[in-house]
């Protein structure tokens, strides 16, 4: 087998399924009981906390574990802007975003919010000076992405941060991570940011479990009422397996994660320049990430050569795995003409993959190529 879409999820590391493992054997207990089985799944809950902390070089009671990714940006943009309304009720993100983001965006805006959805520039990039420049003095919150999981575009987080802050400082910035955390600089103080999301299944953990780094002093409204888990935003019983393999999967990978990724941008570049040599293949815009490279090949439709590799044992994916087919916000945003847009391919990287990998794509692609050639 020979996965390259490792943006949809990755393989979880062999650290994160001890982890788990350990976790349903022996400290299964609930962490917010009071007798010592008890006790010992909180000191287990805490150390992934401490371990996720770590790796962002924050600290642990600023992480708030969540049910993965989605949860992690519909808290802190939900939670962020009813926390906010009476302050003004203008939101500012990007085209480029995940759905999790517009969507949730879509929802406020239904509920009186004004939403700016800026759309990229020719390049496919957003600029922070067109961040800071959407501003209004009733701006409450913006997001921006760190790497745009369709095309690997790094996302001016740290710069558009840094002219907000200098033009309104009393707005929040969130920053969706998912897709960047620990293969580009992620740390929230070195981005300047309030609020930044994680999923735990990008990393090497296990789905089902994520997080959301908070600023200190940054009051969200909660999205989840009940028992008043994680501070008191996101309540209901851990889900302690995943959690704990989050944690492992984050204090493995943490000490590597530059040398991981410049060999994943080696990687990724060669692969570059092989894929642009095809016949008629264009290389989307962006893909500045180490580990997310999107082609088209026009006139060769992007799922029909997706189940042709799947045949072969290469998966690929023909976008972001969360629209299923439907051609995404970010490709409509791009403006790329039609047969370009229909043969769209994403290729993902993890530390794991190596040249083979890649040997295996191109042989693949050349050998659909001529098939579907032949068919016509």
């Amino acid at each position: 087998m020979h996965y390259l879409d490792n943006a949809a999820t990755t393989r979880p590391c062999p650290p994160a399924l001890q982890a788990a493992l350990a976790c349903m054997e022996t400290d299964w207990a609930n962490p917010a009981s009071l007798h010592e089985a008890g006790r010992a799944a909180r000191r287990r809950l805490e150390t992934a906390r401490a371990q996720v902390a770590g790796a962002l070089a924050a600290a642990p009671e600023d992480v708030i574990f969540t049910s993965g990714g989605t949860e992690s940006v519909h808290l802190a943009l939900r939670g962020a802007a009813q926390a906010r309304r009476r302050r003004g009720r203008h939101i500012v993100t990007t085209a480029l975003e995940h759905p999790a983001v517009l969507k949730t965006l879509e929802a406020l805006g239904g509920e009186g919010f004004d939403v700016t959805v800026l759309p990229p520039a020719p390049g496919g990039r957003i600029s922070a000076d067109a961040l800071a420049g959407a501003l209004r003095p009733d701006t409450v919150l913006v997001s921006v992405g760190l790497v745009a999981g369709e095309f690997g575009t790094v996302g001016p987080v740290a710069e558009a941060a840094a002219q907000i802050r200098a033009r309104a400082p009393d707005v929040l910035i969130h920053t969706d991570a998912v897709q960047g955390f620990l293969k580009v600089e992620s740390r929230p103080h070195a981005l300047g940011v309030d609020l930044l999301s994680l999923s735990a299944h990008k990393i090497g953990g296990l789905k089902g479990a994520g997080a959301l780094w908070r600023r200190p002093g940054v009051r969200l409204a909660p999205v989840v009422q009940g028992g008043g888990q994680e501070a008191g935003l996101r309540s209901g019983t851990e889900a302690m397996p995943a959690l704990c393999a989050f944690g492992a999967a984050a204090a493995a990978r943490a000490p590597t994660w530059q040398a991981d990724a410049a060999r994943m941008n080696a990687l990724k570049e060669a692969l570059a320049a092989r894929l642009a040599a095809l016949p008629g293949a264009v290389l989307l815009p962006g893909h500045d990430a180490p580990h997310i490279l999107s082609v088209s090949l026009p006139g060769y439709p992007g799922e029909v050569m997706l189940r042709f590799l799947s045949d072969r044992g290469v998966y690929v994916s023909t976008g972001s795995a969360c629209h299923r087919g439907r051609r995404s916000e970010g490709l409509r945003a791009l403006g790329l003409p039609g047969p370009v847009a229909a043969g769209v391919l994403r290729v993902s990287l993890s530390p794991e993959n190596t040249p083979a990998d890649t040997e295996a794509l191109l042989a693949g692609l050349r050998a659909g190529m001529a098939s579907l050639a032949h068919s016509v």
